[in-house]
């Protein structure tokens, strides 16, 4: 029996076990759709037009298959299709969802919290920029070069003025640059990443903390990528550093549906003091009148959200637990050794340069050349090459002054570079490092093969 089939079994037992504990109402007829398995049959031919996410020979882009509990508890939950506004609507994984949360602040050292699951990253950091805002009065918002985009974006929306901070030489936050800012404008919230989209790098969370001893403002952790890794025993011990220090931080954002084995959207945002509750307080004349108890709506700007997504998640966390030294963790650990484990072959390469020793699980690379122009041309050129040799890589704009201490680049034509960049976020991706490196080698040997 494959995989599929085993996994459809079992799904077809706990359907089974929801359709028992509703046997008391009468049964609903319906008429079986013959065009059914014809719309799916098409649905699936169309889904082909993708390059393989789930495969250990995509390591682009953060996408990362959910766990097989998570697909299956979704497709379970979906059978009622709980919403979670409000407990008439979806009582049961509205508990589920509380129950996550409650793990998830555990995980990094909150005894007290508000919180709840969101669409997404940029919902969850949306919340904590949003709570930011009303606490403070009118002061702008920090982040450094490097963080999401969408923290500029969040920022004009909510109507706060909104300020890069520099990055240093390791692609983190600038924290000379930060307390420049801080003696000169009026910051209500400064924006620290655990884990950049682009390159990984973790912001210095525990040196802007101590700045908050001498200049007033809220601390927001976007851990969106990397806020899992707290659970890992193989971090330098800087990045340790700074991940222990989020128990000081007022807010944190991070995303199961990137390293929690959850699929798209599934985000999580935490405040430290339940006391912001207030700032979320509104009335509605018919959903929260099931119990005293407060809703998850009356704690979220999203209203309606998908039960299904705690059912997911919370599977996934019986199943793995989130604590150190458990089969999660170590999964994360695995990807991180991959990441290690490329690295140290591009820099055995004369044609690689890797611009960052991976703090997480994401490598980044320029290709030698004459100019920066040059170079970019040929990361394109490489990177369809190592598809035709089925290894699915990502392209990424950096800047000159991350790249040019590499010497890969002789006349910097242009003010930034585009570079290859690999995640290894898969568990899988360790076992299969030596076939993508050979598989990279052949790319090599067709891309930058010398002429007759």
């Amino acid at each position: 029996m494959s995989a599929t089939s085993r996994e459809l079994e079992i799904l077809n037992a706990a359907f089974q076990r929801i359709h028992a504990g509703f046997e008391a109402f009468p049964a609903i007829t319906s008429q079986p759709d013959n065009e059914l398995s014809d719309v799916l049959l098409r649905l699936a031919e169309r889904l082909t037009d993708n390059d393989p996410y789930h495969h250990p020979l995509y390591c682009g882009q953060m996408l990362k298959p959910p766990h097989p509990v998570a697909r299956l508890a979704y497709s379970l939950a979906m059978w009622l299709n709980p919403n979670n506004h409000a407990l008439d609507g979806g009582r049961a994984t509205s508990r589920l969802e509380r129950e996550c949360v409650s793990d998830i602040a555990n995980m990094i050292g909150w005894d007290t919290h508000l919180g709840h699951l969101c669409g997404g990253g940029t919902m969850a950091n949306f919340e904590g920029l949003w709570v930011a805002r009303e606490c403070g009065d009118g002061g702008a918002i920090l982040a450094s070069q490097q963080a999401h985009y969408t923290h500029q974006r969040l920022s004009a929306v909510l109507g706060v003025p909104f300020h890069a901070i520099p990055i240093n030489a390791r692609g983190q936050m600038d924290v000379d640059q930060l307390e420049s800012i801080l003696q000169r404008e009026h910051v209500d919230t400064v924006v620290v990443t655990l884990g950049t989209t682009a390159v990984g790098a973790v912001d210095p969370l525990a040196d802007v903390l101590a700045l908050r001893h001498k200049y007033s403002f809220r601390v927001h952790v976007d851990a969106a990528y990397g806020g899992y890794f707290t659970l890992t025993n193989n971090l330098e011990a800087a990045t340790c550093r700074h991940f222990e220090s989020v128990t000081e931080a007022d807010s944190f954002a991070i995303d199961p549906h990137k390293h929690g084995l959850q699929p798209y959207g599934c985000g999580c945002i935490l405040f430290r003091d339940p006391q912001v509750a207030r700032h979320y307080l509104h009335d509605s004349p018919y959903t929260y009148y099931t119990s005293e108890e407060m809703h998850l709506g009356e704690i979220s700007l999203e209203c309606s959200r998908a039960g299904a997504a705690a059912a997911a998640l919370w599977a996934t966390m019986q199943h793995l637990p989130l604590e150190r030294e458990g089969e999660f963790a170590k999964g994360l650990e695995s990807g991180r050794r991959a990441a290690l484990g490329l690295h140290a072959w591009l820099t055995s390469q004369e044609l690689f340069h890797p611009l960052l020793q991976p703090e997480l699980d994401i490598v980044v690379w320029a290709v030698e050349a004459a100019s920066a122009s040059e170079s970019s041309r040929r990361a394109r050129q490489f990177f369809e090459a190592a598809q035709q040799e089925q290894v699915y890589l990502a392209l990424a704009t950096m800047p000159r002054h991350l790249v040019e201490p590499l010497n890969a680049i002789t006349n910097w034509d242009a003010p930034t570079v585009t570079c290859l960049r690999s995640t290894m976020m898969k568990p899988e991706h360790e076992e299969w490092l030596p076939e993508i490196i050979e598989r990279l080698e052949r790319a090599m040997a067709t891309t930058f093969a010398e002429p007759d």
